[in-house]
């Protein structure tokens, strides 16, 4: 399809140049399309041979004219799907602002954009404008360390960067790492990484790499990294080899939040007869399934494992003493 489209747009660019008189010649279009005369040549066979064109050249006037005078190639038959499709994805592009893909991407869907005929076959309502997409909050990132880090997940190169721990105090720390897989989630960029501070493969928020340079140094993906299966159980960002089955029960109030989605795709729901549901999944980590499980406050309760019930049970009596003392 790649291959196709440049032509398209040439036949296109053909068309309006024979409807407009001119009477333009392999030459003339080769000049103006920056292509070579043969290409056009190989054009105008298409649309003569394949498209079955009424086209013919004029000795006279040295170029091609159509003996049909109202012909002209028909449009394309863009369904109002496909072109509410294309809508769509340029819209979400908007969430990689910033990242060095977003400039070359704009370009792609200006080419889409140019490649469509003057006249796309449309049905009614087709007014977009009705829709409106609201982004995640999303993390500052230099554009230094954009570049850098993704030149090294393209060249396969490491990369030193001064790392700043989220918990800790925020101890910033310098370290190597290779760079082994780009993710994006809930606004923010990581890098799964193998560090050689800690000599094992971990995962780096963007946000948080104040330096980055790009080192001579190569790396070879080990063969038996699987992004896939090392993030199957994961809920969010984090992972970890070990497996941990968490059951938490959800009050009728918020039950019809959780029913309406998958949050895990290992879960399972049991309903009660209140109206309540437990909810079962298998998770790698637990730290941004801990926050989640706090973001509804007292609607939702944790029954195992042992650890995270008493991990909430600490955080949430803390947090009614901190509010206390105020």
């Amino acid at each position: 399809m790649a291959k196709y489209k440049p032509q398209h747009a040439r036949l296109l660019f053909i068309d309006r140049k024979i409807q407009e008189g001119g009477f333009p010649n392999c030459s003339s279009l080769a000049a103006e399309w920056e292509v070579s005369s043969k290409t056009i040549q190989r054009d105008f066979d298409y649309l003569r041979y394949q498209l079955e064109a009424p086209l013919t050249y004029s000795a006279t006037e040295r170029g091609y004219y159509y003996t049909e005078p109202r012909y002209h190639l028909p449009a394309m038959d863009v369904k109002e799907s496909d072109l509410f499709a294309i809508y769509l994805a340029e819209k979400l592009l908007q969430q990689y602002e910033g990242t060095p893909v977003y400039h070359n991407l704009c370009q792609v869907f200006r080419k889409i954009e140019d490649s469509l005929p003057a006249k796309t076959s449309l049905g009614p309502g087709s007014d977009f404008s009705r829709f409106t997409f609201f982004s995640a909050a999303q993390t500052m990132i230099s554009p230094g360390i954009w570049q850098a880090v993704f030149e090294g997940l393209r060249s396969l190169h490491s990369l030193e960067i001064s790392y700043q721990a989220a918990a800790g105090g925020g101890r910033s720390s310098r370290r190597r790492i290779d760079p082994y897989h780009g993710v994006r989630f809930e606004g923010d960029w990581y890098v799964i990484a193998y560090c050689h501070l800690r000599q094992k493969i971990r995962t780096f928020s963007l946000a948080r790499i104040s330096e980055a340079t790009l080192s001579q140094e190569a790396f070879v993906v080990p063969a038996d990294f699987d992004f896939e299966a090392i993030t199957a159980s994961h809920f969010g960002v984090h992972w970890s080899a070990e497996k941990t089955k968490v059951r938490v029960r959800f009050s009728n109030q918020v039950a019809p939040y959780i029913r309406e989605r998958l949050w895990h795709a290992s879960q399972q729901i049991i309903e009660e007869e209140d109206g309540a549901l437990l909810l079962e999944l298998t998770v790698s980590h637990l730290f941004e399934l801990r926050k989640w499980l706090l973001s509804w406050g007292r609607q939702a309760q944790v029954l195992e494992p042992s650890e995270l019930v008493e991990e909430m049970a600490a955080e949430t009596f803390a947090m009614a003493q901190l509010y206390d003392e105020g």
